[in-house]
């Protein structure tokens, strides 16, 4: 297990450096300058030639990246082209909104999927199994930008019961209103990821209700609830770790809508700021922080899946 998990952080360190190389390099194949954020429409050639060299945007791109990659692997994501002001700092004040938002969403999701997928499996050759699972295949339609303005228009602007959007000035100074901000976005990103959940829950558990395993614990005297939760419960949760581990990671990324459709000031709008702006080094802070998030959340899903299923460790030393 020692060597496994050396090997995986070993890969997980060359994803990294491969998706810096992707990000820098798919940002210089948009057209534009990153110098010209700093110039007017009417700039003189000198003004030009001096925007660039304060950005580096004349240096070979090979030297733009080493001192890029310098810059990160010593924690340094750059100053804004626009506010002047250092990234780091920034997306550290906007990773305060976005990563409650996403853990809580996903927390509220596996919950709801494991209800909805465990019951429309166990029970379906019931009405309301059926009706479970129909509602797993249309919550995977509808578009969470549309689910978050039909929970603003019920609960915001028709009973009044939430507030529409923003987030406390002070952050989490008052956890009482900050949470309350939150709850409309986390049960948008929920209720959507919660439908695509279900569908592996269920069937991960339909697997387990036909395996010999469990019909051999019923044999031995179990009860049907004992012998899902002791014997199933373990094995067919292995596949479903991994599908988690990526909705996880989309978790995030579905923030980004989430958190306009809302007006909050996390890493989504931070990015489309940056977007808009033209802003470089912004956009290139963001995209790595989420880029080494997704590949943690990766790593953790693929650790817990062997320390769940010991087959899965076995492979591991059969392979040395």
């Amino acid at each position: 297990m020692t060597r496994y998990l050396a090997r995986r952080l070993g890969f997980l360190l060359g994803s990294f450096a491969v998706a810096m190389i992707v990000i820098f390099v798919l940002l210089r194949l948009l057209p534009g300058d990153p110098a010209n954020a700093l110039l007017s429409v009417n700039a003189t050639p000198e003004q030009i030639a001096a925007a660039q060299e304060q950005v580096g945007s004349n240096l070979p791109l090979w030297h733009q990246f080493t001192l890029w990659a310098g810059q990160i692997l010593r924690f340094d994501f750059g100053t804004s082209l626009i506010s002047q002001l250092p990234v780091g700092p920034e997306i550290a004040a906007r990773l305060v909104v976005t990563l409650p938002l996403t853990v809580l969403a996903f927390l509220l999701a596996v919950v709801l999927a494991l209800v909805i997928g465990i019951t429309a499996a166990v029970k379906a050759d019931r009405w309301y199994g059926t009706l479970l699972s129909g509602f797993s295949q249309l919550g995977i339609a509808v578009p969470t930008f549309w689910v978050g303005i039909l929970l603003v228009w019920l609960f915001a602007l028709g009973l009044g019961w939430l507030p529409s959007g923003g987030f406390p000035r002070g952050d989490w100074a008052n956890p009482g209103e900050a949470l309350t901000s939150l709850i409309l976005p986390v049960l948008t990103i929920a209720i959507v990821m919660s439908a695509s959940l279900a569908r592996y829950v269920r069937t991960a558990t339909l697997d387990v209700l036909g395996s010999d395993y469990l019909r051999t614990a019923r044999a031995h005297g179990a009860g049907f609830g004992e012998a899902l939760i002791r014997h199933g419960l373990r094995n067919g949760s292995v596949p479903v770790i991994a599908i988690f581990g990526i909705e996880l990671s989309t978790a995030l990324i579905g923030a980004v809508v989430v958190e306009s459709v809302f007006s909050l000031p996390g890493l989504g709008s931070l990015l489309l700021g940056g977007i808009t702006q033209h802003d470089y080094v912004t956009i290139q802070g963001v995209l790595v922080v989420s880029t080494l998030f997704v590949l943690l959340v990766g790593f953790a899903a693929d650790v817990v899946q062997r320390i769940v299923d010991p087959r899965l460790r076995q492979s591991v030393s059969g392979n040395r």
